[in-house]
């Protein structure tokens, strides 16, 4: 039962997986709450704009790739038709609304109360819900803002959505370009870069960093780019944009100014830097909360803002910023709220980047265990190595597995090619047991499967400590 004082003993501001598992786990408390969205659908970015969308068009993506690539091997001549928007993104709008649909379901069957609308705090523990019928305040005993990002957009330039498109705007798409200009290295950068390129649209990445999402593993990075320069991907890296100019036609041109004199000619442009917590219009300040400059709540290990009743989960806080571990910080801030003993959430994070090709990893790069001075040796396994590689004409991916080279625990997993988001799991699991390189040496996998790859690599890391082990035995006779 709510406290007397007030309407709900949880308020939610926010729908997308933080402030979903939220809700539904304070429901499960017993506890009466409530959740506010200010979007026209249940789930969030990550479900109208951000990670449902961006994936699904990647199946499709490669859905057509398929298509084209079974013309071009069976009926002996080049496959001409290019996919349009509108196919891709048909496939787009069925899991959007079937997402929604699941959303929606869970929030209802657990007794969620749903107001849509456009929240701001009136004080500490009361919201108020601006609507199409009207203004109505809310008081909860506990808030957790859950209230996700948005792109991060220069004030320069006016976006339309059609020549001047931000990451939102992808899923909205009318008409595919020929040129693209994608701004911005970083996941999504990359990730909508490479979907393009795989579509045959030549993209010109800019980013002002001189190297591509530098918490990866470098050989993982550099076969990326290979990979994306293979489909005509050009570079343009270390450089800033100075200005955007967009030419009248026909036809209508964009021209980019970097602050290195060179211009960039393209038909669309495609902002990809970064995103800010969308807490502009929370009225924060009234509830004595400060966000930081790039909207950002600070929390503590129990995801509470310097008010202690008011809580903050997802990508509103920054890192990790992914939508797995964001469900969980909406499941921890409802334990954390009612009192409930919960196991905290296992630093062994897995994270996963769905570019042509995807990636994903868990635990440090090569880099950072060379500046901890942390020993360790590498075992690697390419998919040309692997039957099921072979079956599926994957020949470029690779999976590398970190082992420390004493006590010959794995430390770290890198993979990239087809699966690599789904093949990390393994890894992922036998480092958060602590596990060794003899767990890999001694165990079967299915064959074919890629989950091979470990054991080919394990053997690989087991090879390379001995050879090192009967050299040091060698030195010391």
């Amino acid at each position: 039962m709510a406290c007397e004082s007030y309407d709900f003993d949880l308020l939610c501001i926010g729908s997308g997986p933080a402030g979903q598992r939220a809700a539904i786990q304070a429901a499960k408390f017993g506890k009466k709450v409530a959740l506010v969205e200010r979007r026209r659908i249940l789930g969030g970015v990550c479900v109208e704009t951000g990670t449902i969308p961006s994936k699904t068009f990647r199946e499709a993506v490669l859905s057509s790739n398929s298509v084209t690539h079974h013309f071009d091997q069976h009926m002996g001549y080049r496959y001409q038709s290019r996919a349009t928007a509108g196919q891709l993104l048909a496939r787009v709008e069925e899991v959007v609304r079937r997402e929604v649909e699941v959303v929606t379901d869970q929030l209802r069957r657990n007794d969620v109360a749903l107001f849509h609308g456009d929240a701001a705090f009136r004080d500490a523990h009361t919201v108020t819900v601006t609507a199409e019928d009207g203004v109505r305040a809310i008081t909860a005993a506990n808030i957790v803002i859950a209230v996700g990002t948005v792109p991060a957009l220069a004030d320069s330039v006016k976006f339309d959505g059609e020549f001047l498109l931000s990451s939102d705007d992808v899923p909205r798409l009318k008409q595919l370009p020929r040129h693209m200009v994608v701004v911005g290295g970083g996941i999504i950068g990359v990730e909508y870069a490479s979907m393009f390129a795989a579509l045959n649209i030549h993209v010109t990445l800019i980013d002002k960093r001189t190297r591509l999402m530098e918490f990866l593993d470098s050989e993982i990075v550099e076969e990326l780019i290979h990979q994306m320069r293979n489909r005509h991907v050009t570079f343009r890296l270390g450089e800033a944009v100075e200005r955007v100019d967009v030419i009248d036609g026909p036809p209508r041109r964009v021209v980019l100014t970097l602050e290195s004199g060179k211009r960039v000619v393209s038909e669309s442009v495609l902002y990809a830097a970064g995103r800010m917590g969308a807490t502009d219009n929370l009225n924060l300040r009234v509830a004595g909360l400060t966000a930081g400059k790039r909207g950002h709540l600070k929390v503590d290990a129990q995801f509470r803002t310097e008010v202690p009743h008011i809580f903050a989960a997802g990508d509103v806080i920054g890192h990790p910023s992914l939508a797995s571990t964001s469900a969980l910080q909406g499941r921890h801030v409802a334990c954390h709220a009612f009192g409930v003993e919960v196991e905290p959430t296992s630093e062994h994070f897995p994270v996963g980047i769905y570019a042509i090709p995807e990636i994903s990893m868990v635990g440090p790069p090569e880099h950072d265990l060379t500046e901890r001075r942390i020993p360790y040796e590498t075992g690697v396994a390419r998919y040309r190595e692997i039957a099921r590689g072979q079956i599926l004409g994957d020949d470029s991916g690779l999976v590398k597995l970190l082992f420390h080279r004493e006590g010959r625990q794995l430390l770290a997993v890198h993979a990239i090619g087809t699966g690599a988001t789904e093949l990390i799991h393994i890894g992922q699991a036998v480092l958060d047991l602590g596990g060794k390189l003899d767990y890999f040496l001694r165990t079967a996998f299915n064959y074919p499967t890629l989950a091979e790859c470990y054991k080919v690599a394990a053997l690989d890391a087991h090879n390379k400590l001995a050879m090192t082990a009967s050299c040091a035995q060698k030195e010391a006779t």
